[in-house]
């Protein structure tokens, strides 16, 4: 091959490489958020950037052809239950339907990225106990009457042991816990009962 025909040769070969980098660059800088939305997650969470970032990707990874790259123009996406309970922080959980439920704004298990960074919040390692003990209430209110009454508890016995009871031994052991932490006398946990309840376990 002649000195012209390497030239041009090597000129193709560094140009697809320039472009192919340029490529690059541009999808490293993709933007996802805006500054004002990254300020707002933080706020109302106890996530970093980058874990906002990470969790951005986690929900896209349950439905890549609904949720976009870029979120600036806040898409109206909700993804069902059931591609949130696959997940494998919640797969394995015996309340993964009620807790998915809870974080929802349609209170039918539909999230938006908004209610998963939510959810993702209040179960992490940094929340405060007082923030579990709110959402912990409010997924054992099985009928959402803002008590935990006798059918919530055995709703709850059942789910933690997997139905290995008999009805008769949970409802001894939601009659118990009743008489306990009820301290108001009208035979339902409030709020205040269950802080309280939850304040005295280890």
């Amino acid at each position: 091959m002649n000195g012209a025909g390497r030239h041009r040769r090597n000129f193709h070969s560094n140009a697809s490489l320039w472009w192919e980098n340029l490529l690059t660059r541009m999808g490293n800088k993709q933007t996802t958020f805006t500054e004002g939305q990254f300020e707002s997650y933080q706020d109302c969470t106890f996530f970093t950037r980058k874990e906002i970032l990470r969790l951005h990707g986690r929900y896209r990874e349950l439905a890549p052809h609904l949720v976009p790259l870029d979120y600036t123009n806040d898409p109206d996406i909700k993804l069902p239950l059931a591609l949130i309970i696959t997940m494998p922080e919640l797969k394995e959980n015996p309340f993964r339907d009620r807790i998915v439920e809870t974080f929802s704004e349609d209170g039918r298990g539909n999230l938006t990225f908004s209610d998963f960074v939510d959810m993702f919040s209040a179960l992490s390692e940094t929340s405060p106990r007082e923030l579990k003990t709110v959402y912990a209430f409010k997924i054992y209110d099985f009928n959402r009457d803002n008590f935990i009454c006798k059918e919530d508890l055995e709703k709850t016995l059942n789910k933690l042991t997997k139905g290995e009871l008999t009805p008769e031994e949970v409802a001894l052991v939601c009659d118990k816990a009743v008489e306990e932490a009820d301290l108001d006398g009208d035979n339902k946990l409030s709020f205040a009962d269950f802080e309280n309840m939850i304040s005295k376990a280890p």
